[in-house]
């Protein structure tokens, strides 16, 4: 009996070691995998949120103030 119980400790000191081996491949992979988005997203010529947001309130005012301008030559065009 003594034999089985110390095949048993064995074996399970192995799969502890195994799953913290395998624990570590995966921290690594996950790693490089941010790692390569991080540099690949940086490469890309994509605009921040700030950016996006400032262009797009330009792009608002410059359509009410069309409209604005609009509204005064079609009254000017019907006098």
């Amino acid at each position: 009996m003594q034999t089985q119980s110390a095949i048993f400790d064995e074996i399970a000191k192995m799969m502890t070691e195994a799953a913290g081996a395998a624990d570590g491949v995966r921290r690594e992979a996950e790693t490089v995998f941010k790692s390569r988005l991080q540099n690949l997203i940086a490469d890309m010529d994509l605009v921040t949120r700030e950016e996006f947001e400032a262009v797009r309130d330009m792009a608002r005012a410059a359509r009410e103030e069309n409209e604005l301008l609009k509204a005064r030559l079609d009254a000017l065009e019907t006098r």
